[in-house]
């Protein structure tokens, strides 16, 4: 459409800013990526509070005072989840990058059936 049919039709300028796009592929690697970035910062988020449950159950099970022989000391289970918790961001981060790409993948195939997801834009 040239400049002068805008002018003949308002809406013809508002029709051509809001347009319907198709989203037909998502780059697999790129999906990972920033899946990977955002489930690390999860992670991050989520760390305090898993230290947090692991220093409870640590206290919980020396406060009941019943340390068996088949169950380790607080100690020790306490270490153990602070171990785990330092690795959380990092497992959370791999995990989102796996989970990224298969997901882009999927999307990209099933997208090359029926068609891809439609967004308006402006």
């Amino acid at each position: 459409m040239t400049k002068s049919n805008y002018r003949d039709n308002p809406n013809a300028e508002h029709d051509r800013l809001n347009m319907k796009r198709t989203v037909k592929r998502i780059a697999p690697l790129q999906a990972g990526k920033m899946l990977g970035v955002l489930y690390a910062c999860m992670g991050l988020i989520f760390l305090p509070i898993f230290m947090l449950a692991a220093a409870a159950g640590a206290f919980a099970q020396h406060a009941q005072g019943a340390q068996a022989s088949s169950t380790a000391p607080g100690a020790v289970v306490a270490g153990i989840m602070f171990g785990m918790g330092i690795f959380m961001p990092v497992i959370y981060g791999v995990l989102g990058f796996v989970i990224g790409v298969v997901g882009a993948a999927i999307y990209n195939l099933v997208a090359g059936w029926i068609g891809g997801i439609e967004v308006e834009v402006e």
